[in-house]
């Protein structure tokens, strides 16, 4: 090939790779830019979920407009009488507070179209209901007079928009007249919704710290991802407007540098801290009380306080955040069965968020006792020693000996006291080497729903 036409190629190949690359890397950082950007929300592991829209007024999950094949026109019905008369955002942002939570994430738009604040660019909003108030507005100040950390959750889907083309996951996917009629929708103008909105979102209500933006499906038939949300352009935006924002993974850029800062498991822990290519990396995973996010008057699947506590501290013994979720009630109200169990993660979180706040998992070489959750704070070198079952007296650390300065329950600070076997011991049932330290405990159980050992080391 003659020199002058493999030239012009290279020219033609750089032009258009070299402009993919540096919109890609306008966002990377280092380890340590990106560690420091998002220091407060690895500190502050629990935050408050809240999801919130028409949806509370059937009470019978969010996605009940796709389970139910809801047109817009029935759906419309709820929209006319949307009025959360009850609705008190400071006594939300107080609970949110006395649990322990240090940053929360409301829908701002969910799957339904409907949006929480007076947007500029549709009527399918809140302060075009009866209510007739921003209520986005109302919440972001109420929780930050608390001192909270503010997010909001973005749908990328859209089942109202008249532009949204229908997919898998659209209320009417399997009604062929619908699809028909929707043949000539324009994604293109869809975009150009979107964009618009998360422009309005991230410059109307000051600093956003976080900003979780649900959710790519590229997989399969008649699926979304990145062309269609055009990510890289929409990451890039959110990024210029709020330069220290915390942003999911949700906009299928697994694999684009700087494309994600957090992983987001949904409605499970992993067995372990997460990692991508060999590297542990930051994460969350948002769960709710019962089985569904959006309030459902007639479900019953509710985790107790104690299963609650045991989420949190396992989130935290693995290097993770815990995003909890509340669905409101239509008239503004928590239910009760959900203040209930804030009211019980505070009572805890009161005396044991020191095991929790700039807590992560425990170095290798401390190995966890039996029925028990360790978290270690890096800062105060401590340990601590979350007890899932009571023993009857004595709690075995193996390996632990010389380790260990102090030893306290920390909801009362008593003093818990600790020796190394003196030589090893042996008989048929068990084997205690010189290395093991045993804490002698109360035979009886302490009030807390779960127990916790602090140990200072040496």
């Amino acid at each position: 090939m003659p020199f002058k036409k493999m030239l012009f190629l290279l020219v033609v190949v750089l032009a258009l790779v070299v402009p993919a690359l540096s919109q890609s890397l306008l966002r990377v950082e280092t380890d340590a830019q990106k560690a420091e950007r998002m220091k407060w929300w690895t500190e502050a592991r629990f935050g408050m979920f809240i999801h919130w829209g028409l949806y509370a007024l059937p009470a019978r999950h969010e996605w009940v407009k796709n389970y139910e094949h809801i047109t817009d026109e029935e759906y419309q019905k709820y929209f006319e009488v949307y009025n959360p008369d009850l609705f008190n955002p400071k006594e939300w942002a107080r609970m949110a507070r006395n649990a322990g939570m240090k940053y929360f994430v409301i829908t701002a738009k969910h799957h339904e179209g409907f949006c929480l604040w007076d947007s500029k660019f549709t009527d399918y909003k809140s302060t075009k209901t009866p209510y007739g108030k921003d209520l986005l507005k109302q919440v972001v100040q109420a929780f930050r007079e608390e001192g909270l950390k503010v997010g909001f959750y973005y749908s990328l889907l859209d089942w109202h928009h008249p532009e949204y083309t229908v997919d898998r996951n659209h209320p009417m996917y399997n009604n062929e007249e619908f699809r028909k009629k929707a043949g000539t929708r324009d994604m293109q103008k869809y975009r150009e919704y979107l964009f618009n909105q998360v422009r309005e979102i991230l410059t109307e209500f000051g600093t956003i710290d976080c900003l979780f933006l649900d959710y790519s499906f590229p997989k399969g038939k008649d699926g979304k991802g990145r062309k269609d949300w055009d990510s890289e352009k929409l990451l890039n935006m959110v990024r210029e407007l709020q330069p220290n924002i915390i942003v999911n993974d949700r906009l299928d850029l697994d694999d684009v540098p700087g494309g994600w800062d957090f992983k987001t498991p949904e409605q499970f822990i992993p067995r372990e801290w997460i990692t991508v290519n060999g590297k542990k990396v930051p994460w969350e995973t948002c769960q709710t009380f019962s089985d569904s996010w959006g309030y459902y008057r007639d479900e019953e699947g509710w985790k107790s306080p104690q299963q609650l506590v045991a989420l949190l501290v396992e989130t935290v013994s693995k290097g993770g955040n815990l995003l909890l979720n509340v669905g409101p009630t239509s008239r503004g109200t928590f239910d009760e069965r959900a203040k209930e169990r804030l009211q019980e993660m505070g009572n805890w979180m009161k005396l044991h968020n020191r095991s929790i706040y700039g807590c992560t998992q425990a170095p290798p070489e401390f190995k966890a006792p039996d029925n028990s959750l360790l978290t270690y704070n890096p800062q105060t070198k401590r340990l601590y020693i979350h007890v899932l079952t009571w023993p009857l007296g004595n709690l075995f650390l193996n390996g632990f000996a010389g380790k260990i300065k102090y030893a306290q329950l920390l909801h009362d600070g008593s003093e818990v006291q600790f020796g190394k076997a003196d030589r090893p011991f042996q008989n048929k049932l068990d084997t205690i080497g010189s290395e093991t330290v045993i804490l002698k405990l109360p035979v009886k159980k302490p009030g807390p729903v779960m127990p916790v050992i602090e140990l200072i080391l040496n």
